[in-house]
């Protein structure tokens, strides 16, 4: 949608002005005019990326697909095709309108393609670069194809919208005790290297005993201090042996395999696996997708490798003849309430109604879940760094005693 400033005149002859949000001028236009008897002036109200220099909108970065800007662009082409638009003309009012560099590259290419002829589905799959969901593709493909590409859109932005929301809420529960844990990892390494020395060498001048617990601070600050350069080094060789390693696939079944056997998070993982399967295929399901290829889709979307791995294991299981139900109480991963609940679904025939329900049940449980490691990771890292802040503190009032005692 575009904003447009405009002067009116009502009723009276009284001036009024305003802004008013339309898909063009024409449309604004003609809205206006059923609410007042003359439409004096009307302009677009231009964003801010619009005013700016071109050098200052230079996309510095690699192409991201930034997840808010997606989830908004499938409710405008929700909301355009609803009002009757050609694809072609609301892929280029969206693509105008987007902030997003990496969308607006792609609604450009995208509108070339409709324009020739091709379908939305294939131009986007064609030049999404790899970034876009697969769930997005399939649903815009099978809303072609069912001929209800306004439905599809509705149902991929519900659907990208409440992981959008999630995965706000999970990151925005970690970022404090993140935050708090970094600041006491540094707080720790300046009072080792900065702060414990400079007591060292008063310790050393005044030539007493000093207590065992200040002699194994001193030994610990002097072995930080000689060993600070190597620890990085380890840190950062530790890292891209970590990344190559989840890599490969032996290395991410094992990473996921230790992740699900974690306490609190690994069941933190396990219910994030499976609201994402309940999510997925009730969005695939309400597309129209045969239950084999919204399983498929649904592999490609799970973040926990080993949940993927099943999944997709599940597809070949399904084709041989075998019901949801029972694939998935052969790959002996998913909780017992999805599975039965999916049991329940193809009884009665209410397969994508069943997964809505239980999709929400395993948001709720999610959100729960992250609140709980919240609250016990947070306790954990605040008496971590008081204990060690404790421990120095004493050491140095111990052995400042001591030397009082010898004066």
């Amino acid at each position: 949608m575009n904003s447009y400033k405009y002067t009116a005149q009502g009723v009276g002859g009284i001036e009024v002005t305003g802004l008013i949000e339309a898909i063009d001028e024409v449309e604004a236009t003609a809205k206006l005019r059923q609410q007042y008897e003359i439409v004096l002036s009307i302009s677009e109200v231009k964003s801010v990326s619009d005013m700016l220099p071109s050098f200052l909108t230079v996309d510095l970065g690699g192409k991201k697909l930034n997840k808010r800007a997606f989830t908004m662009m499938c409710s405008q082409f929700s909301t355009i095709l609803k009002a009757g638009i050609p694809i072609a003309r609301a892929v280029r009012l969206i693509g105008n309108k987007t902030d997003d560099k990496f969308l607006k590259n792609l609604l450009v290419k995208v509108g070339d393609d409709v324009e020739s002829g091709r379908t939305l589905s294939s131009a986007f799959e064609d030049h999404g670069g790899g970034l876009l969901p697969p769930t997005f593709c399939e649903t815009i493909r099978a809303g072609e194809q069912s001929g209800n590409l306004v439905g599809s859109f509705a149902s991929i932005h519900k659907h990208f919208d409440k992981q959008t929301k999630m995965g706000s809420k999970v990151r925005g529960a970690l970022t404090y005790p993140a935050f708090v844990f970094v600041i006491a990892i540094i707080v720790v390494i300046v009072l080792m290297v900065k702060v414990v020395p400079t007591f060292t060498s008063m310790f050393d001048e005044s030539g007493s005993e000093l207590p065992f617990m200040t002699q194994l601070l001193i030994g610990m600050s002097e072995f930080v201090r000689d060993t600070f350069v190597y620890f990085i080094i380890i840190a950062v060789l530790f890292a891209i042996a970590y990344i190559m390693y989840r890599r490969t696939h032996e290395g991410a079944m094992n990473l996921a395999k230790i992740q699900l056997r974690l306490p609190v998070l690994g069941n933190v993982a396990e219910l994030n696996a499976a609201s994402l399967f309940a999510n997925t295929m009730a969005t695939m399901m309400q597309a129209g997708l045969p239950v084999t290829k919204a399983v498929y889709i649904t592999s490609n979307v799970m973040t926990n490798a080993l949940f993927a791995d099943k999944t997709a294991e599940m597809v070949a299981k399904i084709e041989e003849g075998r019901t949801v139900v029972e694939a998935m109480r052969e790959a002996e991963c998913f909780p017992d309430i999805l599975t039965d609940m999916v049991g329940v679904g193809e009884e009665t025939g209410e397969m994508q109604a069943t997964m809505e329900t239980v999709a929400e049940y395993y948001d709720n449980e999610l959100e729960q879940a992250v609140a709980r490691a919240i609250a016990m990771l947070e306790p954990a890292v605040l008496v971590f760094l008081a204990g060690f802040a404790g421990f120095i503190v004493i050491a140095i009032y111990m052995a400042m005693f001591e030397m009082y005692n010898t004066m």
